[in-house]
């Protein structure tokens, strides 16, 4: 506690009585004030000369004579005890304003000693995105030729759809689209991707984002859930720091074959309090906020459809732990998709 600062109440200070217990100063000092008021006038009865009785109005004027002066001194007394109760409530009650007054200026200090840590985190993140793009620019038209993968982990996340034997045409000597030339992208690197690099070091994160990032449907769900991540950071939201409850693989099968409501509720496993009202009152405030949300939504949903069928229980279980389905699960819950 620093010089000059009030000590803070303790509990014990709430537990006392409203009134001081036993005889102060002021009460001795009105009981021998009593005491020599009834002597003087028993003297005065003694001394003074008998005089005719002067019928019922004499005996009002003996008794107001004598008892008056008892009751005002005791009047007295009875309003400076509550003079001196109610200063004591006073006292008591400027000790809780000071402590009130004291937690906040710490909480403050709190506040203000956590705000660099987050400035920090943003800062970090704004050097991930530049080195991904750097990343992407060096290596978007080259191939992977040395990838290492097990191919039990690079089976197709999303597998295009195959034309009907009819409407089959033969190939144009325009040459073959980059697009049909292009590897399928492996269900691990889609994963991984959804999770986003952990660091500017992570050559791995970066290698599957470039390659996520080269899938025309992957790319579009890769930069929607980039744009609420961004736009939750502006509330202070990081999926890091959130931790959901994680789901059974059969409620995501489940949703990608079109279940919504309670039935599949076991998605909806973000349960921060503060991070659902903060973002649920900027999906009421801000309509660019609300349109990313609806937007990174159906994006997902879209996507999760074409990726469920070539995952196994494992990948569903690994896809429900990345940012990106944490960031399904927060928005998922504030807009009611599984109410």
């Amino acid at each position: 506690m620093t010089q000059g600062e009030r000590p803070e109440p303790g509990i014990g200070v709430f537990l006392q009585g409203g009134e001081p217990s036993g005889l102060g100063a002021t009460e001795l000092v009105a009981a021998g004030l009593a005491v020599v008021w009834v002597i003087a006038v028993v003297a005065y009865a003694i001394v003074s000369p008998q005089a005719d009785d002067g019928g019922f109005l004499g005996l009002v004027m003996t008794l107001l004579v004598v008892f008056l002066p008892l009751a005002l001194i005791w009047a007295a007394i009875t309003t400076l005890r509550s003079v001196r109760v109610l200063r004591a409530e006073a006292a008591r009650l400027q000790s809780t304003v000071d402590a009130m007054r004291n937690a906040f200026l710490v909480s403050q200090q709190s506040a203000a000693s956590i705000r660099p840590v987050v400035e920090q985190r943003l800062d970090e993140i704004a050097a991930v995105t530049k080195e991904a793009g750097f990343a992407l620019a060096s290596f978007q038209t080259r191939r992977d030729a040395t990838l290492t993968v097990p191919s039990a982990d690079r089976k197709a996340a999303m597998v295009p759809a195959r034309a009907a034997a009819g409407e089959e045409q033969p190939g144009l000597a325009l040459g073959t689209p980059a697009e049909d030339l292009r590897s399928p992208l492996g269900i691990a690197d889609f994963i991984r991707a959804m999770n986003f690099p952990e660091g500017p070091d992570d050559k791995g994160g970066f290698r599957a984002l470039r390659l996520a990032l080269e899938d025309r449907n992957a790319a579009r769900l890769v930069r929607a859930a980039q744009d609420v991540l961004t736009l939750l950071s502006q509330e202070g939201i990081y999926m890091d720091d959130l931790r959901p409850e994680r789901a059974r693989p059969e409620f995501w099968r489940r949703f990608a074959g079109g279940e919504r409501g309670r039935g599949i509720a076991a998605l909806g496993g973000i349960r921060d309090r503060s991070s659902l009202a903060l973002t649920a009152a900027r999906m009421r405030e801000d309509p660019v906020f609300r349109d990313a949300g609806h937007h990174f939504l159906r994006t997902f949903d879209k996507v999760f459809q074409e990726v469920e069928p070539n995952a196994s229980d494992a990948d569903l279980a690994e896809l429900g732990d990345t940012r990106t389905a944490r960031a399904f699960m927060l928005f998922g819950r504030v807009t009611g998709t599984f109410d």
